[in-house]
């Protein structure tokens, strides 16, 4: 069976088709060089149909229940009529590269509602918890008429930051019981996060997550907040029961209003299209220098057997030194 041309992968993520969709995305992921040039036609076709979508990047600390409250989510917005697409990064080996890829497992309800899409994807080692190729495969998602982009993290690090670099709202996912908590997570994250929600707030943890709640909102009082226009808010919730789970979701939604209407939105977007950008020529003239470097095995060899320093060895192949 032939692989289907650029054009009839566009028509088909325009038209929703989910089969194509999962195609698109397979093939901006493929390394093969002859995959980067088709990827490109591709999602220069459906750039114009993106960016209407509405981008919420979620991370947390282990056993936060990120899956669970994603799913909880994702099944309450398709409910009132809204397309959820949902990225979920898994964490890959540093041996085999492989992933666990468990996330759709997950979440086997939201993944097979008709409104819903679910592509969990292998970090495959990229730093920043989400993977090289997640903001294209926003746009493709964007293109085939999700409203909502969901993208959960592999979780919290001092990389993790990078999330909040491609989406409008960052949710910090976490949890009550743990004294150290707060001192544990990297106060980047914290200081980018948008709102913290503290999850499994049912049972006997009601009162729990509360006084942590409390404890968070207080913490924050010592940070500057990214915006003049939002203050982050702390909220209690339970992906179990579904309780503060519309509190949540309206101040994700009360967010984006305001961001809009101070044009705060339509900046921020700009700064995340020019650091892509960057990012994406820095890779390349990376790629492009290994390629074309061939005394890249002698030098390597003289650090390896500790008679050239890595600083020295630097300079030698970018020609700054003449020695």
């Amino acid at each position: 069976m032939s692989e289907p041309s650029v054009d009839a992968l566009a028509q088909g993520v325009l038209g929703g088709d989910r089969t194509t969709i999962g195609r698109a995305i397979t093939l901006i992921e493929s390394r093969r060089p002859e995959h980067r040039e088709q990827a490109h036609r591709l999602l220069s076709a459906l750039a114009p149909h993106a960016g209407q979508a509405h981008r919420v990047g979620i991370t947390g600390v282990p056993g936060a229940g990120k899956s669970t409250l994603i799913e909880a989510l994702g099944l309450k917005l398709v409910e009132e009529g809204r397309r959820v697409a949902v990225l979920a990064v898994d964490p890959s080996s540093t041996r085999s590269g492989g992933s666990i890829l468990a996330d759709k497992t997950r979440m086997l309800r939201l993944s097979k509602h008709p409104s819903a899409f679910v592509r969990p994807s292998p970090s495959s080692g990229t730093l920043g918890g989400v993977t090289a190729t997640t903001r294209e495969t926003m746009t493709i998602l964007e293109a085939a008429g999700y409203d909502v982009v969901l993208v959960e993290t592999v979780g919290v690090g001092q990389s993790e930051t990078m999330v909040a670099q491609m989406v409008d709202f960052f949710l910090l996912v976490l949890l009550a019981g743990a004294g150290d908590e707060f001192q544990a997570i990297k106060k980047g994250v914290v200081e980018l996060a948008d709102m913290i929600a503290v999850n499994k707030a049912d049972g006997d943890n009601v009162r729990p997550a509360r006084a942590a709640a409390s404890a968070y909102r207080h913490a924050l009082h010592i940070l500057t907040p990214a915006s003049a226009t939002w203050t982050p808010p702390v909220c209690t919730v339970s992906a179990r029961t579904g309780d503060g789970l519309d509190a949540m979701w309206s101040g994700i939604e009360e967010h984006r209003t305001l961001m809009t209407n101070s044009g705060e939105l339509a900046e921020k977007r700009r700064a995340q299209r020019r650091e892509w950008f960057i990012q994406l020529v820095e890779a390349r003239v990376v790629e492009r220098f290994w390629a074309s470097c061939s005394t890249r095995a002698e030098v390597e060899a003289e650090v390896l057997a500790g008679t050239l320093s890595p600083s020295h060895a630097a300079a030698r192949l970018l020609g700054e030194d003449e020695s």
